[in-house]
Formats: C-alpha cells, structure tokens, sequence
C-alpha cells in the first residue's frame, strides 16, 4: 500500500514526537547542540502540555537510553503506591473495584525520570528542555482534532472535579478544533522549578540546578501542595512518599533475533511480551512462506500474542515484589511449549492457560464481557524518540490521563493515576500493595543491528502497544519495508486477555482488524474462530507507533511518524 507521507531522510539527528511542536522543541534543541537525551527530554515534556489528555507532567515516563558507546540503560519512570496504602482496601471497602479519583494516585515519578536522565547522560538544564513546554502552556496552543474528540469522549470525567473542568471544559464547554488551550498554573509551576534550578545553578553549576528543581517538586512547595490536598480530600500521598522518590535504573531485557539484539523494558511494564513474541515467531519457523497481512500471517502473530499477554496476566508485576521468572519465560522450553500449543487451523478461544509457575493464590482472570473492544482502548500515552550525531538514543514513552483523577487546584497537574494497572485484589502478581509498582503498560524498545544500525521505537495506546511495535518492526525487517511505509500498514489487535486498565475488561476470542484487508481474508480467520471486529481504516485505535532508523549502511537516518494519531518527526 502507497505510503501517504514520505520517510524523511537525514544525516545529522533527528526526533519524532506525538505531536509536531513537541517534535519541534526536540529538534531546537538538537540544532542548539545538545544530544539525544536533552531532545528527547524536551520533547517529552512538552507532551505533557500538548497531549493533555493523554499525558501528565506529574505521571508516569519509562524511559530507554542507548549511549554512543553501546551502552543501553532503562529508567523507569513509574511511581509505587504510597507506603501507608491500605493493600485491601479496594477488596475491603469498594466490593474488589477501583473507583476513579484520588485513590488511584501513586507517586508522580515522570519529573524525576526526565532530570535522572538530563542528569546523567544530558548536556543541558532543566530550563533550556523544559522552555518550549512553558511556552506552550502560558500562551497555548490550538485544540487539534485528536484531542478535542478524547476530551469530548471522557467529558463526564472531566466534569467530576472542578479543577478539572476548568482547565479542559472553559466555560462549561468541551474545546473545538483551532480553540486556544491555555495552561497557565501548569506554566506555573514548571516556571516554578526553573526558577529554583536557576538560583542553586549559580552557586554549584548545572548538577546542583537539577536536583534543585526536582527538589521543588519533591520536597516544594509543589509537594506541599499535593500533600495537602490529598490530606484533605481522602488521598494517601504523603511527604516522605515524594521526598523519598527516586526512577529506578532496571536492567533492559534483552533478546537476540536474526541479525538484532532487541532491548525492552523489564516486568514491571508489558514490555517483555515483545521479547517474548519475537522469541516464539523464530520457533514458530520465523514466517517462513507467509505473506504480509495474510490468514495465516495474521492468525500466527496473533496466536502468539496470546500467548504473550497469558503471561503477561500470569506472571508479570513489579520485580521487587513478584518473582516473574523472566529468564524462564524467555527458556527455550517455555517457548516450544507456547509455539507448540498453537494450532494453524482453528484460534484459541482464549489466552492459553499458564506454563510452569503460577501463585497459587492468584486470582482468576476477569469474567468474559460482550463489550466492543472500542471501549477498552484507552487513549492514553504518547512517544518520542530522538537520535543524535554522536550516535546517542532515547525511546520514551510519557503517560498517564487527566481525566481519571483530580487535577491538583493552583498547581495544573493530576498526580499519577496509574495505580488504574494494579489489581484490586493484592494477591494477584500485578496486585495493590503499599510501595509496590502497578504492571506499566508504556513500554519503549530499541533494536540494534550487528552492523551498528539502531532504531528506537514505541507507541501509546495500552494493549495494542506492543501488538503494534511487533507489526511494524516486522514490517520493517522481515517484509523489508521502508520506515513509513511499515507505520501505515494495516493493523490488527487481539483482546483475548483482561485488559491492563480497571476494570479489566476481559473480550475472550476477540481480534480487531483495520478495514483494509480482503474479505476472503477476514472471512477465513472467522472460519478458523477468530471473533472478528472491524475497525475503520487507519483508526487512533490501532495505535500511533513512531520509529527513527540510524542505518549505518548508507549512514542516513529515516524517521516515520503515525498519522493515525497526530505524530510527527523532524531530522536534519
């Protein structure tokens, strides 16, 4: 299928974002001399002012760097429950369910994340990546489409608080295209941050700035704000949970396939099932006579996948507390057990059940539901990449709504509401616990070729995330397509597992497609029991997956951006 946009082409950096003047403050950045990690940062923070609805200052930041020295590193981003959380409560008092608002708030951990990175492998000050995203939020921006229909789509969450209603339905009235949305308390306070940086800069250099404008929002009175208003209308954050706060540094998990190694994030998000999915298409006969986006083509992959998230739901939840047993989901053995549970000819008509391990006391998966998978997708996340000319790299994947949770009043935040990928019930592998990390689905990759060539790659979009990073990186290195063009093929999604998102909708079977593949092809993948769902052609439900390639054959680098959401990428 013709590409409708063109892979852009250059020799020198480049960065793609989620939206264009997130990809443009990346870019400035690059062009002033800083590296990848600046840029990225930069970008990411202004996603948190662009995407509003999908992405917090004050949520989650997983965070992936490959320095020009092959070193790979991952931050994780992601914040734990505070430590006086009641682990039962949501069994105890709210029937085994997980309201919205404040109770779902964990540690805001994306602030840290970003100045851990800048500290350690950036260039420049909080101030210099965070300006454009200060620009963006005092003087606004204009409403896009993608965004006005997300908060038209969650109007009654937003209308829950106040503070909410104010900043994204001004005057009572959801925003239209071209609206001016402006974020002044939001600018306030990352204002607030770069003022404290500044003063501390002058007297101990730029090290001694940054920890100064984490201390503003961990220890501040950013912090106090927080506190105060969670002690006030029923939270559990508390000063020592912020003041106490740091990004973990986890080891990336690492899988060979073919000519690549592949680099995810570790369990406590989603994104070994990349790693693993990768594993099972080689023993499976890596593809071998299959066409792009034929029955058969389709039916494996999403086999796979379900095979994937049946770990996923089994095993996987924050390593300090749950023994996932990577090293034995990545086992040759549990591999050839997966692939050889797969039959060609008929779907299983759920996730598979669990191999090897499982906590005996684990609850049971979900109740199947009847629900369109449409309204399990949820819009949340965004992604940015960049590459720089010394050969460094950042994959990150910011998060986290603003509809779920109260903003805080005066401070133009919701603090993480991603306790919404816990379990109610503590003792399940991803279950509540005072401390613990809820199971992340923002996930960021690299892969790095043999010969030095690297891509970064990501998207939002929970579940579908890394269904749709497994398609377009094996549209991009088996079925040899450029990068844009890999990014706008058809895509499909399986939904047989309980959704990462309360409340866990559980679609046994299900498997949505694009509509833009034959209908002898659907007609065949109903015949073998898939339950086939249409999506419109180059649906945001498929996900908008971005990708920047540094091939060191030719040394050009070609950046792709997802048109399905309002993604962008600028190289030079």
């Amino acid at each position: 299928m013709a590409s409708a946009r063109p892979t852009l082409y250059g020799s020198r950096h480049a960065v793609s974002a989620g939206h264009y003047l997130a990809a443009a403050a990346g870019f400035s950045i690059l062009e002033a001399g800083g590296n990848a990690i600046d840029a990225g940062c930069a970008a990411g923070i202004a996603l948190a002012v662009l995407h509003p609805d999908e992405v917090n200052v004050a949520g989650v930041a997983p965070i992936m760097i490959r320095t020009g020295q092959g070193k790979v590193v991952t931050i994780a981003g992601l914040g734990h429950w505070p430590r006086r959380f009641p682990a039962d409560l949501f069994m105890r008092e709210h029937g085994g369910k997980m309201p919205l608002g404040i109770l779902r708030t964990v540690v805001p951990a994306a602030p840290d994340a970003w100045i851990t990175a800048l500290s350690d492998y950036g260039t420049m000050s909080f101030g210099d990546v965070a300006g454009a995203a200060i620009r963006y939020a005092r003087e606004g921006f204009a409403v896009f489409e993608y965004m006005a229909t997300m908060i038209k789509e969650y109007e009654d969450g937003y209308r829950s608080w106040p503070s909410n209603a104010a900043i994204f339905l001004l005057g009572g009235k959801v925003p239209k295209v071209g609206d001016r949305f402006l974020q002044t308390d939001l600018a306030g306070t990352l204002q607030y941050m770069v003022d404290q940086e500044r003063g501390a800069a002058v007297r101990g250099g730029r090290l001694a700035g940054l920890a100064a404008a984490r201390a503003a929002f961990y220890c501040g009175d950013i912090a106090e704000t927080i506190v105060r208003y969670h002690e006030q209308n029923g939270g559990y954050l508390a000063r020592d949970d912020l003041a106490n706060f740091h990004s973990r540094y986890e080891e990336p998990v690492k899988v060979r396939w073919r000519d690549f190694e592949v680099y995810t994030c570790g369990p406590w998000c989603q994104g070994p099932m990349l790693a693993q999915a990768l594993r099972m298409i080689e023993a499976s006969g890596g593809l071998a006579g299959l066409q792009h986006n034929s029955a058969d083509y389709v039916h494996l992959i999403t086999e796979i996948l379900k095979a994937a998230c049946a770990d996923r739901e089994y095993r996987y939840g924050d390593p300090l507390f749950v023994d996932v047993g990577l090293d034995e989901l990545l086992s040759d053995p549990h591999i050839k057990a997966r692939v050889g549970a797969i039959d060609m000819q008929r779907a299983m008509p759920d996730m598979p059940p669990p191999v090897g391990r499982y906590p005996a006391n684990a609850p049971p998966p979900p109740e199947p539901s009847k629900a369109r998978s449409d309204a399990v997708v949820e819009p949340d996340t965004s992604y940015c990449c960049a590459i720089d000319r010394w050969g460094n790299v950042l994959s990150a994947t910011p998060s986290d709504g603003s509809w779920r949770s109260p903003v805080i009043p005066g401070l133009g935040i919701v603090p993480s509401g991603r306790g919404t990928q816990s379990r109610p019930d503590p003792n399940h592998p991803s279950g509540v616990a005072p401390g613990k990390r809820p199971r992340l689905t923002p996930n960021p990759a690299i892969a790095v070729r043999d010969d030095d060539s690297v891509i970064p790659f990501g998207a939002p979009g929970g579940d579908v995330q890394v269904q749709a990073m497994l398609q377009v990186f094996l549209n991009t290195f088996h079925f040899g397509m450029d990068v844009q063009e890999a990014i706008e093929q058809p895509r499909f999604a399986t939904f047989s597992f309980p959704n990462s998102f309360a409340p866990y909708t559980h679609l046994p079977g299900r498997l949505n497609i694009e509509d833009r593949l034959p209908a002898a092809t659907i007609e065949e993948l109903q015949r073998r029991g898939h339950d086939v769902e249409m999506w419109p052609a180059l649906t945001r439900r498929a996900c908008s997956v971005e990708a920047i390639l540094l091939d060191s054959k030719t040394g050009f680098l070609r950046a792709g951006a997802d048109w399905r959401q309002p993604a962008y990428a600028m190289v030079g």
